[in-house]
């Protein structure tokens, strides 16, 4: 008696969680951009700082085990990725010339330096 009502509440439950969740926001969009970046640039700092050390202990090895390092092999240098920066977002400029005349206009004007 209690395993069907089990599995007859499990799945009542289960329809619960297939229920479509509403799109994101430009704001969580946006947050979400930023957190990928800021993740992708944590794994360069971690990769940067494994460099780091990888070369430190390669000349330790070097500097007291002369007759078992052999020569040395050449590694490309560690790319500091330096501190983290997101752009935010550009919005786009919609220009709603009806005429020529204010479409000429619009095209005159000069960028901001």
């Amino acid at each position: 008696m209690i395993k069907p009502l089990i599995a007859t509440m499990l799945l009542m439950s289960s329809s619960f969680a297939m229920a479509k969740l509403p799109p994101l926001s430009d704001e969580a969009k946006a947050k979400a951009e930023e957190t990928k970046a800021k993740a992708a640039h944590t794994a360069k700092v971690e990769a940067y700082d494994l460099c780091k050390s990888q070369d430190k202990v390669a000349a330790h090895v070097q500097k007291h085990n002369k007759a078992q390092a052999g020569k040395p092999v050449p590694t490309p240098p560690c790319a500091d990725p330096g501190k983290f920066v997101y752009p935010p977002p550009v919005a786009a400029v919609v220009t709603t010339a009806t005429t020529p005349a204010a479409a000429a206009s619009a095209a005159k004007v000069p960028a901001k330096k």
